[in-house]
């Protein structure tokens, strides 16, 4: 991932609705694409790194 440049899914389509992420070397921030000037989540890059991978192992998928 390119240090401090906030990107989104190339799946987001044009609607705008979702999130972006940007990775400033020390911490990943992820915001709302809608209000860039909104609340930022930040998490540590080993924070991420388990989210990342539980998506990945589909330990979120929701079945109904």
């Amino acid at each position: 991932m390119e240090l401090n440049v906030w990107r989104k899914s190339s799946r987001s389509g044009s609607n705008g609705q979702c999130t972006e992420v940007k990775d400033t070397g020390a911490d990943v921030l992820v915001r709302d694409s809608k209000n860039p000037s909104g609340p930022v989540l930040a998490f540590t890059r080993d924070e991420w790194r388990a989210f990342v991978d539980g998506v990945r192992a589909g330990e979120f998928d929701i079945t109904n």
